[in-house]
């Protein structure tokens, strides 16, 4: 048996030559694009016996740029990196533009666990770090039994 690599050819049809680029561009974009990314940041959770951490993938968008706030035990996370047409283009033409300004939303129900006044966040190479202390009622407690 012998094993082909397939490379997948794009769509042509001679009858209108100028639409072949047009078409294949628009699904170029649509379909090996995965659009999650763009429109949400990813986040990673994990837990130690002290606090939650929350990790959000932002490359690209400044601190200035994001917004944190809890308000009735929800925890929002916002940030929009609007950049104007002029600083990003630094003269010349694109032949193809793929970096894109975007914003995102993020809102998380916090459990009662949470010391809602000790959450704090920083933010460095590209991610956003929230710390979130749990209570002292929610901490573990373990203590060792004597055996008589």
């Amino acid at each position: 048996m012998t094993l082909m690599k397939f490379q997948k050819q794009p769509v042509r049809t001679n009858a209108f030559p100028a639409f072949n680029d047009l078409f294949n561009d628009f699904f170029e974009g649509v379909v090996n694009s995965d659009f999650r990314r763009w429109t949400n940041a990813a986040i990673n959770i994990r837990e130690d016996d002290n606090n939650y951490f929350l990790e959000v993938a932002a490359p690209g968008v400044k601190k200035e740029d994001f917004k944190l706030k809890v308000e009735d035990n929800v925890l929002h996370i916002s940030a929009s990196s609007q950049k104007n047409e002029e600083e990003t283009n630094n003269g010349g033409r694109y032949t193809r533009r793929e970096f894109s300004c975007s914003s995102f939303s993020r809102s998380f129900t916090l459990p009662e666990t949470i010391q809602v006044e000790g959450i704090s966040a920083t933010y460095e190479n590209g991610v956003m770090h929230v710390r979130l202390p749990k209570r002292e009622e929610a901490k573990p407690k373990a203590r060792e039994i004597n055996i008589s």
